[in-house]
């Protein structure tokens, strides 16, 4: 996942007896974040992620493949690429 950077200078400002920073609308909606974040301190910064997806399970996963319709005819041709 090697997306570019780009730094931004973020004023903290008080809210009520704390202070905190006010995230730009076009960055909550390019994330896809609404009501919580997760916010992750790091030695070398502190990361925002939005919250994690639930993960399918087996049945829901299969179901999910079955319905994507893929073709597989040439799988047998490229799965003896040299990879033991």
């Amino acid at each position: 996942m090697n997306q570019a950077t780009t730094a931004r200078e973020i004023k903290v400002v008080a809210i009520g007896n704390s202070r905190g920073i006010r995230l730009p609308r076009e960055l909550l909606r390019q994330y896809g974040w609404s009501d919580f974040i997760t916010m992750e301190a790091a030695e070398d910064g502190v990361f925002l992620r939005g919250k994690k997806k639930a993960r399918l399970s087996w049945k829901d996963t299969y179901r999910a493949m079955a319905a994507a319709d893929e073709n597989w005819r040439e799988f047998d041709a490229v799965a003896g690429d040299g990879i033991d």
